[in-house]
């Protein structure tokens, strides 16, 4: 059989993940720290392992409805309005497999042939491929170190065509550690509410920014009509292998990204459903305990990075930092390449989160201390060889 003539031509073109390319390398070479993951290393909290644990001793096994268990959604209705002042009714949220389904529905309902997508780059490596997948057309926008790799509008006025449908805000951003402050969000929200394009306001980050509170887009005027916030449990909650994200957004939204959901996935798991009630009824004070936490490591990598010539700036958000790996003359794979095959350090090309990331590379510091100062040792021993 010939497969090439079987398989979807869009499907095969697309490109593997740089990010999980250097992780699976790296776990075929031995004594490699990883630095490539934006997992959390702390263990999900007792309590909320304790509820799913519970979930199944009292047979909790079944399927719930496909948005979610209907408690579920009053308590991420209740979080967000008390975390970021949002305001929601459970018939606008609907609980998705993790917060990259919800990035895929909200396209996916939102798409037809040919219309495009703005998508702020460097950034996550998913929104590219969904967009090709659902047969539209991704129109990267370049951010540049000297704006924060923040959006500016005048960036966004020159991307917008008539075929514009869908603008993703991935802000605090992976790779970057960028935030998109109030102010910055009313110039991009100014642009936008002339326009019917709706934001994937993907804030998966949320929780750990580390200049203030997160602002959400949608708590602007007449923003949320048009945002689907997305959001989830693996960062802020260490609950990356329970599954379990949400979108809230304008019901008409909604609505239609739960009829794809329900073909598809049918319900989010409905253990790790009953263990983010818990999360979100009782776990704020877990939240901050793990954002200190995340804190103290960003001063130390972003102090050390820049010590042996690597130019860092302050990540403002998320968990990861995004040196500037130009001195070495060295390109980002040249340098990742290198680097896991002369010190056992893995981290992932900046060029892996769009083009415009070449000449960075992301290092996640989602490790523990003891972890991070001896990968921190051999980055440092790699780039004084280099000299």
């Amino acid at each position: 059989m010939d497969y090439s003539a079987v398989l979807s031509r869009c499907a095969q073109e697309l490109r593997p993940s740089g990010i999980r390319k250097f992780f699976d390398l790296a776990a075929t070479i031995e004594g490699v720290i990883s630095l490539g993951v934006g997992e959390p290393d702390f263990k999900t909290p007792y309590a909320i392992r304790r509820a799913g644990i519970e979930s199944l001793e009292k047979g909790r096994t079944w399927y719930t409805a496909n948005a979610g268990l209907a408690e579920l959604r009053r308590q991420i209705a209740a979080y967000l309005a008390r975390r970021f002042s949002l305001s929601y009714t459970d018939q606008e949220i609907l609980v998705t497999v993790g917060g990259s389904e919800a990035i895929d529905l909200c396209i996916r309902a939102c798409l037809n042939p040919g219309e495009e997508v703005l998508i702020p780059e460097p950034s996550f490596v998913c929104y590219d491929p969904i967009t090709r997948l659902a047969g539209g057309v991704p129109v990267p926008i370049v951010t540049r170190p000297e704006d924060g790799f923040r959006l500016t509008p005048q960036a966004l006025e020159a991307a917008i065509t008539p075929r514009t449908k869908v603008l993703v805000l991935p802000y605090p951003n992976n790779p970057t550690g960028a935030i998109m402050k109030e102010e910055h969000l009313e110039s991009i929200a100014g642009i936008l509410r002339e326009r019917d394009i709706i934001v994937l306001s993907d804030e998966i980050y949320a929780e750990l920014t580390f200049e203030g509170r997160h602002v959400s887009i949608a708590s602007l005027p007449g923003m949320a009509e048009r945002t689907v916030v997305v959001g989830g449990f693996s960062k802020a909650y260490a609950m990356t292998g329970w599954r379990l994200g949400y979108a809230a957004g304008p019901q008409e939204v909604i609505k239609v990204m739960t009829k794809l959901h329900q073909f598809a996935i049918m319900c989010a798991p409905t253990t790790s459903q009953y263990a983010a009630i818990e999360a979100m009824k009782h776990c704020d004070e877990e939240i901050e305990r793990m954002a200190i936490q995340f804190g103290m490591r960003r001063g130390l990598m972003v102090s050390s990075l820049n010590r042996m010539g690597l130019t860092c700036a302050d990540p403002l958000g998320a968990f990861y930092v995004f040196p500037s790996i130009r001195s070495t003359g060295l390109s980002s794979d040249e340098f990742c390449q290198r680097l896991l095959e002369e010190q056992k350090v893995a981290v992932v090309p900046g060029n892996a989160f769009g083009q415009s990331g070449e000449g960075h590379v992301r290092i996640s510091y989602s490790y523990s201390v003891e972890h991070l100062i001896e990968a921190l040792r051999r980055i440092e021993l790699f780039v004084e060889g280099l000299k």
